[in-house]
């Protein structure tokens, strides 16, 4: 089944929530919008049965309608829901169900409680090392399920990992997910990413983005949450993807002297240029992560560092965070 409510979804009508008008779809009463970005709408959302004192506990990512000819938009919404029922892991978000083939065009997720990583980072929360390490190592996990499957997530970056209240890493958004064995679509031909995370390859010719690609992203991250900035910064997407090719990242140690050395090293084997001398797959990460946990174990700070409080407070993003560029 495609969705969780019979009959086809009707267009979006709005209803009123405590004097305030919010849309609807059939079976899914959208009781708060909690983001607005370029591409979707997300939703919190409960179904139209349930009674309206229970919390709503789901989120619709809904597509704006202005997209809704593009057929790569669609396709960014249809991978989601694909991948969303091919891979299931506990570290990766679960799709439920949604409406892919004729608009309104959403998909359907649990309403997850905490923050995104780029929420925690924004408002200067820094974990200690072995925090950090089990952060990553949670998202290696996710990736490694979707490498089992074939896939690669092709977005890795802070605003797609979220942080539950005890630390519980998901991974957010599917929908830019590609298999790099297989011919590529014309989502694929795209560059769809987060510009300061994405790695050499997706500018070159010489390596075709895999698994690496991720780890690379994630290497990106890891250096952000142990220094509390990016590896590379500049005003325009060109500058920045030259830097990620031909600059050598700033040294760590520098930055957060506090990093033992076995940390700085994963930390630049993350962010190689060339993928051959990256880890090789997400085993291999997590493999090294979990060494590097035990040793660092004697590093975590007292009293503990908490995660920042849930509530959803959306957080800014950059003028280069994210673009759909052909590349062919």
């Amino acid at each position: 089944m495609e969705k969780l409510h019979p009959g086809q979804p009707n267009p979006l009508t709005p209803h009123t929530i405590g004097g305030k008008a919010f849309p609807s779809i059939e079976g899914w009463c959208l009781v708060e919008l909690a983001f607005q970005g370029e591409l979707a709408e997300l939703y919190r959302a409960r179904p139209a049965a349930a009674d309206p004192s229970r919390p709503a506990g789901y989120a619709l990512k809904v597509l704006r309608s202005k997209w809704e000819s593009d057929p790569r938009a669609r396709e960014v919404f249809r991978r989601e829901m694909l991948l969303g029922r091919l891979v299931r892991h506990p570290h990766l978000v679960a799709v439920l169900g949604g409406q892919v083939r004729c608009p309104p065009i959403y998909v359907i997720t649990p309403w997850l409680e905490g923050r995104t990583l780029a929420q925690c980072l924004a408002g200067g929360w820094r974990p200690d090392v072995p925090l950090a390490l089990w952060i990553v190592r949670q998202v290696a996990e996710a990736l490694q399920a979707l490498h089992r499957a074939g896939w690669m997530h092709g977005d890795v970056k802070p605003e797609n990992i979220h942080l539950g209240p005890t630390g519980h890493v998901t991974v957010l958004d599917l929908g830019f997910a590609r298999r790099p064995k297989t011919a590529a679509s014309a989502l694929d031909r795209c560059i769809a990413g987060s510009w300061s995370y994405l790695a050499p390859e997706w500018s070159t010719s010489v390596y075709r983005p895999d698994i690496r690609s991720d780890l690379y992203s994630l290497g990106v991250v890891l250096f952000e949450m142990l220094s509390g900035r990016l590896p590379f910064q500049a005003d325009s997407p060109a500058e920045l993807m030259r830097m990620h090719r031909q600059e050598r990242a700033p040294d760590l140690r520098g930055l957060a002297t506090e990093v033992p050395p076995g940390v700085v090293q994963l930390v630049q084997s993350l962010l190689a240029k060339e993928p051959l001398r990256r880890p090789q797959t997400p085993e291999e990460l997590i493999d090294r992560l979990v060494r590097l946990e035990i040793k660092t174990f004697a590093h975590r700070r007292w009293p503990p560092v908490p995660i920042p409080e849930p509530g959803f407070q959306p957080a800014q993003t950059s003028p280069l965070s994210r673009q759909i560029v052909a590349t062919s």
